[in-house]
């Protein structure tokens, strides 16, 4: 979670900068760690969520496992994501619809 401090010394939340709002849902960027020892969200890296992930990155299973653990961790169907963009890298784009960048942000930190 990203808190800062405003002006006038309250703590307030702010949605990080690798959530980002689209016409129906959101986009997520994510850097991916595959061949981990467990599945789980380490945090932000540079501008991207690193996540790592226990499948190998061959003939797209990384990515569907990437899916589903996103799924169920902000609690959506897994047909509301899809990879938008870096299939074949480590860094992508996640598309998620129907969930608005606060409640993705709230979701991660619980």
């Amino acid at each position: 979670m990203v808190v800062a401090v405003s002006t006038s010394g309250h703590l307030e939340n702010r949605v990080p900068s690798y959530i980002t709002d689209s016409g129906d849902g959101v986009i997520l960027r994510v850097q991916v760690q595959t061949r981990a020892s467990r599945d789980e969200i380490v945090g932000a890296h540079g501008d991207a969520l690193k996540i790592r992930i226990t499948a190998a990155p061959v003939a797209g299973a990384a990515n569907k496992h990437l899916l589903k653990f996103l799924a169920k961790k902000l609690r959506v169907a897994k047909s509301q994501i899809s990879i938008a963009s870096g299939a074949a890298s480590k860094v992508k784009s996640i598309a998620i619809e129907g969930i608005s960048a606060e409640k993705v942000r709230q979701r991660f930190t619980k």
